[in-house]
C-alpha cells in the first residue's frame, strides 16, 4: 500500500474541539492506486465526512457520491458506474483496539488519529453489485459492446443435436 497517496486520510483528532467537524475528500484514481488488489481501477468519488466527537466516542457519517470504473459482467467492456450513498461508522475509545461489529471500533484512549482510507476502500467495493452489467439506454436496450452480443446471441442460439449430446442417448432408454 502506498502510504504517501493516503496522508491526507489520517485524521488527527486529538486537537478537535467536541461536536461536528466537517471534511472532504476526492477520491480518484491514485487512491486505488495505493491498494494492491482493488477491482477498481478508475475513480471520481466525491466523499463528505461529518465527524461528531464526544467525550468516550466518535460518530462518522460519510456521504458518498460520484462514479467508479468496473467491468461489464455481460461484455467485459469498461464503463463508469455512478454510486451514491451514506455509510455511518462508530469509534469509541477503550483500552485496546477491538472491533465490536462491522460498523463499530474499539480504539486506546491514548491514540491521537484515526485513519479513514480503508473504511472508504470498502464502503466503494461494497457499491459494486454481484453482477455488473452496462444500463439500458432510454428505449430499454443493452448498451453492452454490440459485437459481443451478438456472438453471445449466435452462441446460445446454436443447439446441440442429439446425437451430439451427452444426454441425447438417455432419451432411447426404456425405462418401463
Amino acid at each position: 500500500m502506498a502510504v504517501d497517496n493516503l496522508k491526507e486520510y489520517i485524521i488527527p483528532y486529538v486537537g478537535l474541539s467536541l461536536g461536528n467537524h466537517g471534511f472532504s475528500y476526492f477520491v480518484d484514481d491514485k487512491f486505488f492506486a495505493s491498494f494492491e488488489e482493488s477491482e477498481i481501477s478508475r475513480a471520481g468519488v466525491k466523499i463528505e465526512l461529518d465527524l461528531n466527537r464526544s467525550e468516550r466516542m466518535m460518530i462518522l457519517n460519510f456521504t458518498i457520491s460520484g462514479f467508479i470504473g468496473v467491468t461489464c459482467s455481460r461484455c467485459l467492456d469498461e464503463f463508469d458506474m455512478e454510486v451514491s450513498g451514506n455509510e455511518e461508522f462508530f469509534i469509541k475509545f477503550g483500552t485496546e483496539y477491538r472491533e465490536e461489529n462491522d460498523d463499530v471500533l474499539i480504539i486506546p484512549e491514548n491514540e491521537t488519529h484515526i485513519e479513514i482510507s480503508g473504511l472508504i476502500y470498502d464502503y466503494l467495493h461494497l457499491m459494486i453489485p454481484y453482477r455488473v452489467v452496462h444500463p439500458d439506454n432510454e428505449s430499454g436496450e443493452t448498451t453492452c459492446n454490440p459485437e459481443v452480443i451478438k456472438r453471445l446471441n449466435e452462441l446460445s442460439l446454436r443447439e446441440e443435436s442429439d446425437a451430439d449430446s451427452p444426454w441425447g442417448k438417455l432419451k432411447d432408454l426404456n425405462l418401463e
